[in-house]
């Protein structure tokens, strides 16, 4: 942008006053173009078009053609890490959804316009089954009684049943379709750590998927027609509490869809939104789980996934978890609040005509593990999750990529 001419003419000032409407309670007004973002941003010099600064920039100028075709709306993770750099708090991931939102609902009658082809497929067929994965329900309920009888036998308990539509439950359990169609072996290592735990929760057999990739599209219809029924169920079978599994964006999906639409929407039935590692943690401090300390010998590394620890604030548990049975923890630097994206944040993985801009981002988390000498990347996230697979082959890390649900389960002492 520094190189062209800006004309004054060509600027629309009702242009900013949409986009705050959009992201109302958030005064964006406030930028004080000191690059704080852009230096925060550890991905703005990997690729072109990458800088938030410039983003906003344009956004604050009225620059809307060039703003509303600028591949830095797609490109953006939406990490967040900007914001936590900005002395004005000002969240350009906030922004650069409710833009994509608007490129998606005005172009709705276009699909060629609406998006990245791919995601909007996945959010339209979410709607449509209600999970991401298009899973009939057939498929699921088979895939529900096979893992049952792999627990029977794993467990030696005959009389092992998963508690489907359980109504009073402590909790209802939300997951991720990939489970279902892809990692069927992982929901069965949840579920035997719920089983030594003596755990009273629930399954449900209407709405079980947690994940809702309107969160990255930034269609907000789409997103509560895609969420809510979740909750619903929460309501039908009177369930305590949600717990969300190792996935970032399902949990992220699961916590803003309540405070934005159902406490909004006045609903009388309450309960909190939990991520599984935060239950696991309360759960090895009551000692209601055991874990052998000698089960994992090899260096383990901890990813944090943008949607849990910057955006949700969970980021202690999974540590406390990892420190109760693993002996050689290595942390990635830095870490935690400030941890870098994977690269395949903000629907990156749903968006495959941008997967050279996605690995390129991965170089840098590729750096990040390998500094730390670690055999083992625990990747509480499925989206991660895919991500550090493709960083794994595409830079031959030579490491393992495991849950840390999937390392609890491994080092799981049973009675």
């Amino acid at each position: 942008m520094s190189n062209e001419v800006i004309k004054a003419a060509n600027l629309d000032p009702t242009f900013r006053t949409e986009v705050a409407d959009l992201v109302k309670g958030m005064d964006f007004g406030y930028c004080l173009a000191c690059g704080m973002c852009t230096a925060g941003c550890v991905y703005s010099d990997v690729h072109e078009n990458n800088d938030p600064r410039k983003f906003l920039r344009k956004v604050l100028l009225g620059m809307r053609e060039e703003v509303m075709n600028d591949p830095y709306m797609w490109y953006c993770t939406m990490c967040e890490r900007c914001t936590v750099q900005c002395p004005m708090d000002i969240n350009i991931a906030n922004i650069v959804r409710a833009l994509r939102g608007t490129t998606n609902e005005a172009f709705s009658d276009d699909p060629s316009k609406k998006g990245p082809g791919f995601m909007v497929k996945v959010v339209e067929e979410t709607i449509e089954s209600g999970n991401q994965m298009n899973v009939s329900q057939e498929d699921y309920m088979d895939t529900i009684e096979w893992v049952e009888e792999e627990l029977q036998a794993e467990l030696d308990d005959p009389n092992f049943k998963i508690p489907l539509d359980k109504e009073d439950a402590d909790f209802m359990f939300g997951f991720n379709a990939r489970e279902i169609k892809y990692y069927p072996h992982e929901l069965q290592n949840i579920l035997k750590i719920f089983y030594a735990a003596k755990a009273n929760y629930t399954i449900s057999t209407k709405k079980w998927d947690a994940t809702n990739l309107a969160l990255f599209s930034g269609n907000n219809k789409d997103f509560w027609t895609i969420t809510k029924p979740l909750f619903e169920e929460m309501e039908r079978l009177r369930a305590k509490e949600l717990i969300v599994t190792e996935c970032g964006h399902a949990f992220r999906s699961c916590r803003m869809g309540y405070r934005n639409f159902w406490e909004k929407e006045g609903h009388d039935y309450k309960f909190p939104i939990r991520h599984i590692l935060q239950l696991m943690a309360e759960w090895i401090k009551e000692g209601r789980i055991k874990l052998d300390p000698d089960a994992i010998t090899e260096p383990v590394t901890y990813h944090d996934p943008c949607n849990t620890a910057r955006k949700e604030g969970v980021y202690e548990e999974p540590r406390y978890v990892i420190n109760s049975f693993i002996k050689d923890f290595r942390e990635m630097w830095p870490n935690k609040q400030n941890n870098y994206c994977c690269g395949g944040g903000g629907g990156a993985l749903a968006m495959p005509e941008y997967k050279e801009q996605r690995l390129a981002k991965g170089r840098r988390k590729a750096d990040q593990v390998i500094a730390t000498g670690a055999k083992i990347v625990i990747v509480p996230c499925h989206n991660c999750m895919d991500q550090f697979n493709d960083i794994n082959k595409e830079f031959k890390l030579g490491v393992k990529n495991e849950h840390l649900c999937s390392l609890i389960a491994e080092a799981l002492i049973l009675e």
